[in-house]
Formats: structure tokens, C-alpha cells, sequence
């Protein structure tokens, strides 16, 4: 198990030194989205471009700062959802929150994490998964989950424009 949490930790740091998709994108075509978690001063900005004909995420850039969790799991986020279709992304949304909370509740003895299961199943996370070891740590949860909460933000504002 060593060798496995060695490559996670190793994903996470490559993420964090060579962000993908690291710039900013204009506003509009682009949605602005921040998202910042005031107990650490994790800091997130997603510029997102989805286009209404093809429902799909056909850019985005990812500006912040904070913590190698936050900022890992902000460039791991763009990676995983650029180019994908938008019920993908809804789809890796829910896993991606569903694989931090499985892992919380099972901490806290308040489930067995079955009732989350169901968003897991048949979603591919890649490089995400190397973020399930944050789970040790509840704290910083909210740093792996502030990107996602960000996105989700975005895209709820997009639809509601």
C-alpha cells in the first residue's frame, strides 16, 4: 500500500507544480466562478466556456492560490472536465463528492458509505482518485472539494443566465 500511496502523493505534487490549464480566459465569452474557503485561504477562480449548442465544456482556465490539495484538485478538475459533455461533468461532480464523503462518513461511523456508492459506479476518475488519501486528514476535504463546489457553482449560474 506504500507503493501506491507514494504514486498518489507524487500525482497530487505534479499537479501542483505544473497546473494544468493555468491562465485566464475573457469574460464574457467566458463565466467567472471564485471559490474560497476561508479557513485556509484556499482560493479558486474558473473561467468556464460551454457552448449552448453542444452542451459541452469547451474551455476552461483556472487562475487561485492556496494549499497542494486545492490546487492539485483545481488542476486535476480542469483536466477532467475539459471537452466533456455536460451530464459527464454533472456525473464526475457527483463522483468526485461522493468519493470524499463515502470516505468521511465511513470516518465519522455515520455509514458504510453505500448510499454513495451509486454515484461511483462506472465513472472513471483517473488521477482523481490519488485525492482519496486526503480523506485521512478531514480537514482538508474541503480543500480537494473546493474546485468541484466551484465548478458546480459556475455551472448552475450558466444554466440560470
Amino acid at each position: 500500500m506504500a507503493g501506491l500511496e507514494d504514486l498518489y502523493r507524487e500525482i497530487i505534487l505534479d499537479h501542483y507544480r505544473s497546473p494544468r490549464n493555468r491562465g485566464e480566459l475573457a469574460v464574457p465569452p467566458a463565466h467567472k466562478s471564485e471559490g474560497f474557503n476561508p479557513l485556509c485561504g484556499d482560493e479558486v477562480v474558473l473561467y468556464l466556456v460551454v457552448d449552448p449548442a453542444t452542451d459541452t465544456v469547451t474551455d476552461i482556465k483556472i487562475a487561485g492560490q492556496g494549499c497542494s490539495i486545492s490546487q492539485a484538485s483545481t488542476s486535476m478538475m480542469s483536466a477532467a472536465v475539459k471537452g466533456k459533455p455536460l451530464d459527464e461533468v454533472h456525473q464526475l461532480i457527483r463522483a468526485f463528492k461522493a468519493l470524499m464523503s463515502v470516505h468521511e462518513s465511513k470516518l465519522e461511523g455515520e455509514s458504510d458509505g453505500s448510499d454513495l456508492a451509486a454515484d461511483l459506479e462506472g465513472v472513471r476518475l483517473g488521477d482523481l482518485e490519488a485525492l482519496q488519501g486526503v480523506v485521512k486528514f478531514p480537514v482538508r476535504i474541503k480543500c480537494a472539494t473546493l474546485a468541484w463546489n466551484t465548478l458546480q457553482q459556475g455551472l448552475e449560474e450558466i444554466a440560470h443566465a
